[in-house]
């Protein structure tokens, strides 16, 4: 991926984090947003410039239209060019469904599905041939195990079918895109070692937790060249989740 350019939206932490890191371990300059945490972001940036990339981090709420378009265009003007956005910026707010209050609901909607539209609207306009588009999805979207994940998961579920019409619309102009369904993945919003995860662990096949670099190593190869014939499609990394 030498002489490309990466934008990874929450990417001082987790999941994006990991992306991050890999894409730049796979020769992408990086940039990413964070939203409070500057000391997360600059160390993560400090990581990528040890690899020997160029990194950039800028200050983005996803959950906001101008910062949302903002973040691509910050990462055009400070490395160049655009080739891969990580939709991975997300919120999650759990419970019963007659106490989700509507600011949750405006909340939850704004950053996982407006958010992700308004990314890959500004950076398909910044984009050339071979450009990637790949969206963080939930395991919770092919499998509810039980009540109080409605919200989360009906934002997620709307990325399906943003990320199958990105491929229509996208496809003639060569870029691709894709979906990644993480599993329960051991992050500090969801540790491994947490009081929920003994029956996360049970939903699985595999009966364990996954690993941000795991879910990382998916995306990097939807982001490299031997997946230039792979959109619209919809890849699980959630140990066996939903089989």
């Amino acid at each position: 991926m030498n002489g490309t350019v990466a934008l990874v939206t929450g990417g001082s932490r987790g999941i994006g984090a990991a992306c991050a890191l890999r894409l730049a371990q796979e020769g992408a300059d990086v940039a990413i947003t964070y939203v409070e945490d500057a000391a997360a972001a600059a160390s993560v940036t400090g990581r990528i410039e040890a690899l020997g990339r160029r990194a950039l981090a800028v200050r983005a709420d996803a959950g906001g239209a101008a910062d949302a378009v903002a973040a691509v265009e910050e990462t055009v003007r400070g490395l160049g060019r655009i080739d891969v956005l990580v939709n991975n910026a997300g919120v999650g707010v759990l419970g019963p469904l007659e106490k989700l209050a509507l600011a949750d609901v405006d909340r939850v909607l704004a950053v996982n599905v407006r958010g992700a539209f308004l990314s890959a609207q500004a950076a398909a306009g910044r984009m050339d041939r071979g450009g990637r588009i790949i969206t963080i999805g939930s395991c919770m979207t092919q499998r509810v195990p039980g009540p109080g994940g409605t919200l989360y998961a009906m934002s997620k579920a709307a990325l399906t079918g943003l990320t199958k019409a990105l491929a229509r619309e996208l496809g003639e102009r060569g870029i691709t895109a894709n979906l990644v369904h993480p599993g329960p993945v051991d992050t500090d919003m969801n540790p491994s070692g947490g009081p929920y995860a003994a029956p996360q662990s049970a939903l699985t096949a595999l009966g364990r937790f996954g690993t941000p670099a795991e879910v990382a190593a998916m995306v990097s190869f939807l982001a490299g060249p031997d997946a230039a014939y792979v959109t619209g499609a919809e890849f699980a990394v959630d140990g066996g989740h939903a089989a």
